[in-house]
């Protein structure tokens, strides 16, 4: 990682400036990497190029090409297939049963960590209302491992916007709704992304053994970049996307916004692990 985000590194004006222009452009590069807005640049790209003679064909074949491209990723068998490979690389936990024994890798986790996701703002509101999809999932998931530890304590993760309750607190609320005690709950509130995540978490937890929730096709870079940060990881798969045991059906061949979100969930997690592996983060 860039040495003004090492621990203990002084960060000056200038520094925290550069950090958030950085992040910005990776944030705005990514965005316009995603299937969606990547196919309507392109679909304008080529309205502008119809309007000359000399380069209209080349204008009907980057329509066609965008298209093409967006009716592909919004199939799901392909956007199922495009899923697969991430969500399985790594086993779910199984279930635990009270008085059975934990799998020993999992009893020797002293922290269940909950990465960010999203909700959203409605006073009055129970804060399980508020997550999202993939926010419940996971905190389902780390509430169901916690009932196993009971040692164990919970990290959740997440920002806020200006004077809005932020992700982590939300969690938090989540969490003692579902029976957590408050006093094993530690916020993490000020990473915004997955690697700043790795960095605040092993820092709190001390480099003790950490058991990691997030949707099953987000493991491989979270794990990655929990394990370059120095710390032993129990990857816990949640939010799945695409069963492998489901069996093939007509709905597979049919074409759905669904579908699009999948594909796009899946490229957009093989561009993030190749800009790590490119960074020597793997």
């Amino acid at each position: 990682m860039p040495r003004w985000k090492k621990p203990g590194w002084p960060r000056g004006p200038r520094v925290v400036f550069v950090d958030a222009v950085l992040f910005w452009l990776k944030k705005f590069v990514s965005f316009w990497l995603m299937p969606l807005p990547a196919c309507l640049a392109i679909l304008v790209v080529s309205l502008l190029l119809l309007q000359s003679k000399r380069l209209a064909r080349l204008g009907r074949a980057l329509a066609a090409t965008a298209v093409v491209v967006l009716a592909l990723l919004s199939n799901s068998f392909i956007s199922k297939w495009l899923m697969r490979p991430l969500e399985t690389r790594y086993p779910s936990i199984p279930e635990l049963p009270a008085g059975a024994p934990v799998p020993p890798a999992l009893a020797a986790c002293r922290y269940v960590v909950v990465l960010g996701s999203g909700n959203g703002h409605n006073p009055g509101t129970a804060a399980v209302n508020l997550l999202g999809p993939s926010a419940l999932s996971r905190l389902t998931e780390a509430v169901r491992v916690l009932r196993a530890l009971p040692d164990a304590r919970l990290i959740v993760s997440g920002p806020g916007d200006r004077d809005k309750p932020s992700h982590a607190r939300v969690l938090s609320q989540a969490a003692q709704s579902l029976g957590i005690d408050a006093a094993r709950i530690l916020q993490v509130e000020s990473a915004r992304d997955t690697e700043e995540e790795a960095h605040a978490v092993v820092k709190l937890a001390g480099g003790a053994p950490l058991a990691v929730v997030t949707s099953a096709w987000h493991l491989p870079r979270a794990v990655a970049l929990f394990r370059h940060a120095g710390v032993t990881v129990v990857p816990c798969p949640a939010d799945f996307r695409a069963h492998p045991g489901d069996q093939l059906s007509i709905d597979d061949f049919l074409f759905d916004a669904e579908s699009l979100v999948r594909s796009t969930y899946a490229l957009r997690e093989r561009i993030g692990y190749t800009w790590i592996w490119l960074r020597g983060l793997t």
